[in-house]
């Protein structure tokens, strides 16, 4: 079985993001860049499925500039076996992603298509339902246990009243919660090995899509500076500053 993941280049989770002077977007000069964390998990996922021989293949594909060849090769690190990058500096929405991931599902027929959940950065978390909604293809979000049965990927999904089970005909989209595994480090020798696994570039062009975004940003702002807090000498002057500072009771 062949399994498709998407990977991300997002800001680091450790990096303090900065907005620009005038609003228009997030700053990113002189910015740490590396994998969508949610994306990690997809391509842990998918090593371990190999590893246990139920993939025969894995390819990553990642859309943004050049520079996320960078992620591709960590994913390659990772155990990925090839990669495909569609190069575009053009800021791709979620719908843009999902038509490209669609059109390299109709060409490289993957058993699985994994992604993470949502990236760091946007927050949608939309790309996963779109592209099932694009293809036709059964869809497991949220996972937290992945378990390839047959034909059959049975999914665990972490919602909002516990957990929830599906059974899922192969082929089959997933999209990757935190508690589904611990990413792996790449070891020296893997990082060396992946510089000669193939890389193959292609563009929306070159797929027949229009990437071009339907969603306007208007504003770009910081989260609202926290107040000091304070300390009060009782129980009574507690609830008076819940009651009429807060107003929360």
């Amino acid at each position: 079985m062949k399994i498709l993941v998407a990977v991300k280049r997002v800001i680091d989770y450790n990096v303090k993001i900065r907005v620009k002077a005038d609003n228009s977007d997030v700053d990113l000069t002189n910015v740490k860049m590396a994998m969508n964390p949610f994306c990690e998990i997809a391509v842990e996922e998918a090593v371990r499925l190999k590893e246990k021989g139920i993939a025969t293949e894995i390819v990553v594909v990642s859309v943004g500039p050049k520079e996320a060849q960078e992620q591709l090769r960590t994913a390659l690190a990772l155990g990925a076996d090839r990669a495909i990058q569609i190069e575009t500096d053009e800021k791709v929405d979620s719908l843009g992603v999902a038509k490209l991931l669609a059109k390299l599902v109709e060409e490289e027929q993957p058993g699985l298509v994994v992604l993470g959940k949502q990236s760091i950065d946007s927050d949608n978390n939309q790309t996963g339902q779109m592209l099932g909604a694009l293809t036709g293809m059964p869809q497991g979000t949220f996972a937290s246990e992945v378990v390839v049965d047959g034909e059959k990927v049975n999914v665990t999904r972490e919602i909002d009243g516990g957990l929830q089970t599906v059974a899922l005909t192969l082929p089959a989209i997933v999209t990757t919660d935190l508690r589904l595994n611990e990413p792996r480090y790449a070891s020296l020798p893997n990082i060396m090995k992946a510089k000669r696994k193939p890389l193959d570039v292609k563009t929306p062009t070159d797929l027949g899509v229009d990437v071009a975004s339907k969603v306007k940003t208007l504003k770009v702002e910081p989260p609202a500076e926290r107040s000091a807090g304070i300390k009060v000498g009782s129980v009574d002057e507690l609830v008076e500053k819940l009651k009429n500072e807060a107003k929360v009771i």
